[in-house]
């Protein structure tokens, strides 16, 4: 059970941090304030550099990576279109990549819950990934 856990967490937790690269992928082209383009990018390389951990310790149980739900990506692919249409400022940026770490928490400390058997390891990686994900909420506040 504890190993099972501990694989489906990680999985959670790199399907999580692939739809945050995505995210930050879709929207850094538009970003007019240099500062905020350097918060983002510099979320993006963490965000990476967490991933290459997770896929590290998911080779070592012998598991595979996990994509995000193609529905959500969809989904967020499509608000970030429609929204960006409407208005292409700093602000929507920040509101869009505000909303997606929000759901991100939401989703990462559910599976904190139901995976409790999991290792240390995997869990310390889930609670960067939720700290990651509060503190760019919390620095982006600025520009909405």
């Amino acid at each position: 059970m504890k190993s099972s856990d501990t694989v489906e967490l990680l999985k959670e937790c790199d399907a999580g941090v692939k739809m945050a690269v995505a995210s930050f992928d879709d929207v850094l082209e538009k970003i007019q304030n240099s500062d905020m383009k350097d918060l983002l990018k510099k979320s993006k390389s963490s965000h990476e550099e967490l991933g290459g951990e997770i896929h590290s310790l998911l080779s070592e149980h012998d598991s595979g990576e996990k994509d995000p739900n193609p529905v959500a990506k969809t989904m967020s692919w499509m608000k970030t279109t429609m929204k960006m249409g409407l208005d292409e400022s700093d602000s929507t940026v920040a509101g869009l990549i505000t909303d997606g770490c929000n759901m991100g928490v939401k989703s990462l400390q559910r599976y904190l819950n139901q995976y409790r058997g999991a290792d240390e390891t995997s869990r310390d990686i889930c609670e960067r990934l939720v700290g990651m994900e509060e503190d760019l909420c919390k620095d982006l506040r600025e520009y909405l």
